[in-house]
């Protein structure tokens, strides 16, 4: 049909939530041994010595492991990765990347514990790691190059001040005396028909070497007429559109930037309603994986995101997350 959404054609739909569901624990450990060690057909390798020979056996608690029958140490299919020491079954973190991946912007941790039957707590340190994992593919990213055009803008997130009762003792938030400190800014820099990057600052300002590190040279570069961007005309050709007046005029505009926060405040506001402090660019890498990944059919999704988990090694702010704040 003519006009007929991506997310709504057979095409988008590659994987059911049934089919997961359905699995038993052994093959969603076949699954995840596919894609950990798809260079050997899902034959384990020893992350120690890179052995190929290693048999398996079952703890008391069902958990599958490996012994490398070469250096004698034993692994399992996580060891090393981001779901290393991971307590419920593979599973459950299949489903819970698949649940993760159905939705178009986002999935509330309180809703996912109820879906899966998890803990919140496990459940949001989980979701955690799944961004970390789609941050993994922005390492070292640039964008743009001759020829390419990229847009850049900035959105406030975070922080918020609830006003006063009486319109007499309300404050103006514009100004930073009366900020409390909370509200940062979130940068995105992302080419037209190309990848998305983003980046969390105090202002708008401050992100010019962010932009010019990320930016590849003889990008033409659109912004709108803030004077945070004024600084970039020394190193890009520049576009700027003034949005008083037009969305667009004259071939500038930064509608792609926008359609980034408008998918990012949907989020917010829809499912996880609080995504300031430490981990928001955590949700801001999170939004801008699934921007540019809105064409790509979920089970292709599902696949990527456990396979880029099963790349990174152990998360450094998530892993033991909660006992290290006991121990405090």
């Amino acid at each position: 049909m003519k006009g007929t959404h991506f997310l709504t054609t057979s095409r988008a739909k590659t994987l059911s939530l049934a089919t997961v569901f359905r699995m038993s624990d052994e093959e969603a450990e076949t699954y995840f041994q596919g894609l950990r060690w798809a260079d050997t057909d899902g034959a384990p390798a020893c992350p120690a010595c890179g052995g190929l020979d290693a048999y398996s056996f079952r703890r008391p608690t069902g958990a599958l492991q490996f012994q490398c029958k070469a250096c004698k140490k034993q692994f399992s299919i996580t060891s090393g990765t981001l779901f290393a020491a991971h307590k419920a079954p593979l599973r459950a973190y299949l489903a819970c990347i698949a649940v993760a991946m159905n939705e178009v912007k986002g999935k509330s941790a309180l809703a996912l514990s109820r879906d899966l039957g998890m803990s919140y707590k496990a459940v949001w340190v989980l979701l955690h790691k799944v961004r970390e994992a789609m941050a993994a593919e922005m390492k070292g990213r640039m964008v743009g190059g001759e020829g390419q055009v990229v847009e850049t803008d900035g959105a406030y997130f975070g922080g918020h001040v609830r006003p006063a009762n009486l319109r007499k003792d309300r404050v103006d938030r514009r100004f930073r005396k009366n900020q409390n400190g909370k509200r940062k800014v979130v940068v995105i820099v992302r080419e037209r028909g190309g990848e998305t990057l983003p980046g969390v600052f105090r202002s708008e300002a401050q992100a010019l070497g962010f932009i010019k590190a990320r930016v590849r040279k003889d990008t033409l570069v659109q912004a709108d007429e803030a004077t945070s961007w004024d600084a970039l005309h020394a190193r890009f050709e520049m576009k700027r559109i003034n949005h008083q007046e037009a969305y667009s005029f004259d071939g500038a505009c930064t509608n792609w930037a926008e359609s980034f926060f408008a998918r990012m405040r949907r989020g917010e506001m829809g499912h996880n309603h609080h995504v300031a402090g430490p981990y928001l660019l955590r949700y801001a890498q999170e939004a801008a994986w699934r921007e540019d990944n809105r064409r790509v059919d979920n089970g292709s999704q599902v696949r990527r995101v456990a396979t880029l988990a099963l790349a990174s090694g152990p998360s450094v702010d998530f892993c033991g997350y909660y006992q290290r704040h006991r121990q405090a």
